[in-house]
């Protein structure tokens, strides 16, 4: 769970907390009121809160504690709001609202077309066309989750630090599961990406967001900018566009 203090459009402080699913909205209430309260703010100065889950399971008590603690009923992202971005899925109400929001902010921050590569629980491939329509993309085993699955089918396997190896080629058995990862998925996105652009007929600018985007991008043909916070930004966008609708 990313969470992030904005006043105007500057991002004043921004926390990474474990998605705890047994986690109830009084928990979830005394750990933002600590962290706020590290910023010597109170939970009454919130003028708003902007919402994006693709875990159902823990929208009931997050929604529960920004009503609560901070007094405000949460903006979710999903079918009905405003965020300015048209969306030419074939079901548009399956669009993940992540990739919503990060669409919107690469788009105010980069322009259009414009594909975003989120390195997160899965890897995931936004595309924009030239005329701001999220017209699709790409969904991916993220690269947590594929270390996670080679250590538990492979048993003899160590755990590892997800970082680049000295070389292509390992010397042992964890710089080689690291170079496995590292430049496996730098070439993964650049194939990827490459076809994309075959498919639109055109280049198009490469951003890359996630916890795991700074690892991967270095080595990466195609990626442009790391964008860390890519989509903090696009959910105060979405918050700023459905101000004066709610």
């Amino acid at each position: 769970m990313t969470m992030g203090l904005f006043e105007g459009s500057q991002l004043l402080a921004h926390w990474r907390v474990s998605t705890a699913l047994e986690r109830t909205a009084d928990e979830l209430g005394f750990l933002v009121s600590g962290l706020l309260r590290q910023r010597g703010l109170e939970e009454h100065s919130i003028d708003g809160v902007s919402i994006s889950s693709v875990v159902p399971s823990v929208m009931y008590a997050v929604e529960q504690m920004s009503v609560t603690y901070l007094k405000q009923a949460p903006l979710i992202v999903g079918p009905g709001i405003r965020t300015g971005l048209g969306i030419k899925y074939d079901n548009p109400k399956e669009a993940g609202s992540d990739r919503i929001a990060n669409a919107v902010a690469a788009i105010e921050a980069y322009g259009a077309p414009v594909v975003i590569v989120d390195f997160g629980t899965a890897m995931t491939f936004t595309v924009v066309n030239e005329h701001r329509q999220y017209v699709g993309g790409v969904i991916a085993p993220g690269i947590k989750i594929s270390a996670d699955a080679l250590f538990r089918r492979a048993s003899k396997l160590p755990h590892i630090d997800l970082q680049r190896p000295p070389s292509v080629i390992g010397r042992n058995t964890v710089t080689s599961m690291q170079s496995g990862l590292v430049y496996g998925f730098a070439g993964q996105v650049d194939g990827i990406i490459r076809r994309i652009q075959a498919e639109l007929g055109r280049s198009v600018r490469v951003i890359a967001t996630g916890g795991l985007a700074d690892v991967v991008s270095p080595h990466s043909e195609t990626i442009e900018q790391v964008d860390p916070f890519l989509t903090l930004n696009g959910l105060r966008i979405i918050w700023e566009r459905n101000r004066g609708a709610r």
